[in-house]
């Protein structure tokens, strides 16, 4: 049981890491002229742009900070994921 909660705890933190990854690159494409309207950065918007949009409050003039506060808010996510998981693992095991 240890082991299947384990491997829960790690896929999500896969899978955390991966779409921080494409936040990361939702925002570079954002700089670059047409990059938004290319076919990737179609997907990788559709992909993004709804957790992005509850950082938009975040904003300095033409300054975003949307993407690091949603990056910061799932790295708490990771951070509870993995003490869950490590709890559930000291109750199991």
């Amino acid at each position: 049981m240890a082991g299947l909660i384990n491997l829960i705890a790690v896929t999500l933190d896969y899978l955390i890491d991966i779409y921080s990854y494409l936040i990361v690159a939702w925002a570079l494409l954002t700089w670059l002229p047409g990059a938004s309207q290319s076919k990737l950065g179609q997907l990788i918007n559709r992909i993004v742009e709804p957790f992005i949009s509850y950082f938009n409050f975040a904003r300095i003039g033409m300054i975003g900070f949307g993407p690091v506060l949603a990056i910061l808010a799932l790295w708490f996510i990771k951070i509870g994921i993995n003490g869950i998981a490590n709890f559930l693992i000291g109750l199991v095991g």
